[in-house]
């Protein structure tokens, strides 16, 4: 009897001492939503972590590029999506790509072509980006040459307007940039384009993407920038865009690496005036 009673008791003792041992709590994912202006390596820095790790739990090939309200996961308090596995079919980002082309051009899907790369954005890809594409080995044949540009106009005048509809002339002469409506004039500004050495393209184009904030780098040596935060982007054929510029304002004055930049205040109207798909002039 008294050994069923001690029994009893370390029986007892043994649960109350299972009772009060605490249990670790699950970790919860703590993110960060991106402000305009942050930066991958200052969001790294304020939270304590390296950039690589941020980069690498985020899925994000490009360090040089977030976003406005972008949510990002914090290193240590999620496990790190998986790397997709490669597929064996590789294609190398041209100049002009999107990735809804290069997903029909590989006869696959945005949505299939994005989960196979961990992109989170279907608005974005840069030059040089390598991508896993799903599907086919072999892309579809590639779609015939657009046809030339028509002629454009002599210098110094406006070019024959689109036959209905909003429209935006680059004049590289003037150095102006004018909103249309069919064939009346809404707004005109002066702009920057491109210096002499890296100019401004001229031809008949459309805007194919909008990206409210971005970080912009490129050249070398003397000519190297690194913007973070480049406000009211549109890019209208390859890596040229029309943006919002806060580093200088001589505007009136050729200054950018092709480009056309805007004050803050009238890349804003633009950006919303111009929808995708919107015509774009630009011409001397």
């Amino acid at each position: 009897m008294k050994m069923t009673r001690f029994m009893l008791v370390a029986i007892a003792l043994v649960a109350m001492a299972g009772l009060a041992t605490p249990r670790a709590a699950a970790a919860s994912p703590n993110f960060v939503v991106v402000r305009w202006g942050d930066t991958l390596a200052g969001i790294a820095a304020r939270a304590g972590v390296s950039l690589d790790a941020l980069l690498r739990v985020n899925a994000i090939p490009n360090p040089n590029f977030v976003y406005a309200g972008q949510r990002l996961v914090i290193p240590g308090s999620a496990p790190a999506p998986a790397k997709p596995a490669p597929t064996g079919n590789v294609y190398v980002v041209n100049p002009g790509d999107t990735l809804g082309t290069i997903a029909a051009r590989f006869g696959t899907t945005l949505t299939l072509l994005m989960r196979a790369n961990g992109l989170a954005n279907p608005n974005f890809v840069y030059v040089g980006q390598r991508l896993n594409v799903p599907g086919k080995s072999a892309p579809a044949p590639a779609p015939q040459p657009a046809p030339a540009p028509a002629p454009l106009p002599i210098p110094g005048t406006s070019p024959a307007p689109p036959s209905n509809g909003r429209w935006i002339d680059v004049n590289i002469s003037k150095q102006t940039i004018t909103a249309y409506e069919s064939s009346t004039p809404l707004k005109s500004v002066l702009v920057s384009t491109g210096l002499a050495w890296y100019p401004t393209p001229a031809g008949r184009f459309k805007v194919y993407t909008k990206i409210p904030a971005q970080t912009m780098s490129g050249g070398v040596g003397a000519d190297r920038y690194y913007l973070p935060g480049v406000p009211w982007v549109m890019y209208f054929t390859g890596a040229y865009a029309i943006h919002g510029t806060y580093w200088h304002r001589n505007f009136g004055q050729p200054m950018s690496h092709g480009c056309v930049n805007l004050s803050i205040e009238d890349a804003k109207w633009f950006y919303e005036f111009a929808a995708v798909g919107t015509p774009v002039v630009s011409h001397y």
